[in-house]
């Protein structure tokens, strides 16, 4: 399918078909602790990986809310495979602030997988013609199929000053350990990646200060701007990320109710479960957090898109309530799928069951610094008391 006949109606239907393969090969994906080939394909020929590329370089350029409707389909088969989309989708966003020499070269493959970070812990040491850069980062999730790398690092000036900066630098100049043995989403092989003495040159590096986002933005052809799209970086990270817990949380309903029919409840007179009164009550309540969660992340969807279409950035209140508001929704979808495991039986257990793996899955995800449920609350609260948000994740 080319791109121009791909809208968000076709992806998602594209997507909502290959939703049985993906959770099919949920057990092999954790086993192997990184996606099935499958899996990728798949999701590249339905253009899952271009819905963040600027149209200008063959990409769908989706509206956030779009985006995250496609995200959450996915996690219905797999949570790790919608992590990692997410994370390459979103990386290619990020990479439509960058100046317009990065843009040709990253966006020469308009499905182009960018693995990496926003934790500085490489550094860049000036050299002519640009920097040599060392480091290692964990918990580098999608960078077993990534083509580039964002090493955010620290630039040491030789007159002492510091700054930080990210590096674009290709995935085949850094090393990986096989370091990703994990109880959750051990498919998305978010393994360290390693940087030894590694020259970039100095157009790729791009300072993280906002004014240098602004000054690539305003210096891009105006065919490039991506009207409509700029949602501030971390609100839009943040909120991007949660579609994949949301979209776990159905995918766990949807594994549930599957095992349902003929099961009855061991050592008790019951031989249908859904006949029982607290099996329903679970489920309408399940079921409602999940709703609540969706409704909570389309008003912010909807905020961030006003913004962005007329050109503003969110406020200091909107970017607090992003926070907020995206772990409560996490927290939601995580009570959502609690109650659906403890209600499973015992037999639930088993790897080949999903349900388990919905259930490891998002508990694991829950816990990422950027959508922790305390950590975010205290810094909406902070900003709806009148206090600085004490954060530079807004």
């Amino acid at each position: 399918m080319t791109t121009h006949e791909i809208d968000v109606a076709s992806l998602r239907d594209a997507v909502r078909a290959v939703v049985p393969k993906l959770k099919e090969n949920g057990l092999e994906a954790e086993d192997r602790r990184w996606l099935p080939d499958e899996n990728l394909e798949l999701l590249e020929k339905a253009g899952v990986f271009r819905m963040a590329t600027p149209k200008a370089f063959g990409g769908l350029e989706f509206s956030l809310a779009d985006q995250a409707a496609v995200l959450a389909e996915i996690a219905r088969g797999d949570v790790s495979t919608s992590w990692i989309a997410g994370v390459w989708v979103s990386s290619a966003w990020m990479i439509t602030l960058f100046p317009e020499e990065i843009q040709k070269e990253v966006f020469a493959t308009p499905d182009v997988r960018i693995s990496g970070g926003f934790t500085p812990s490489g550094v860049l040491t000036p050299a002519e013609g640009g920097f040599v850069l060392n480091g290692s980062w964990k918990f580098n999730s999608g960078c077993r199929g990534a083509q580039w790398n964002v090493a955010t690092s620290i630039v040491q000036h030789p007159d002492g000053r510091v700054e930080e900066a990210i590096a674009m630098v290709p995935m085949e100049d850094f090393t990986l350990a096989d370091d990703w043995h994990t109880s959750s989403v051990a498919a998305t092989g978010s393994c360290t990646s390693a940087a030894a003495d590694v020259f970039v040159p100095a157009h790729r590096v791009v300072p993280t200060d906002p004014a240098a986002f602004e000054a690539a933005l305003a210096d891009l052809p105006e065919d490039w701007q991506p009207t409509g799209r700029e949602y501030g970086l971390y609100s839009y990270i943040i909120s991007q990320g949660v579609a994949t817990l949301i979209g776990g949380a159905r995918g766990a309903l949807d594994a549930f109710l599957d095992r349902l029919p003929g099961r009855g409840i061991t050592y008790t007179s019951w031989t249908d479960q859904r006949q029982h009164p607290l099996t329903q009550i679970q489920v309408a309540t399940a079921d409602a957090k999940v709703s609540a969660a969706e409704a909570l992340m389309h008003r912010t969807y909807e905020v961030l898109q006003q913004r962005a279409d007329t050109g503003e950035q969110p406020t200091l209140e909107e970017k607090a309530a992003v926070r907020g508001h995206s772990a409560y929704a996490v927290q939601l979808a995580k009570e959502a799928v609690d109650i659906l495991y403890n209600a499973s039986g015992a037999t639930a257990i088993q790897r080949q069951v999903p349900i388990q793996r919905f259930h490891r899955d998002i508990q694991g995800l829950a816990l990422h610094g950027m959508i922790l449920l305390s950590a975010s609350l205290e810094v909406h609260g902070r900003v709806l008391l009148g206090l600085d948000p004490d954060t530079p994740l807004l």
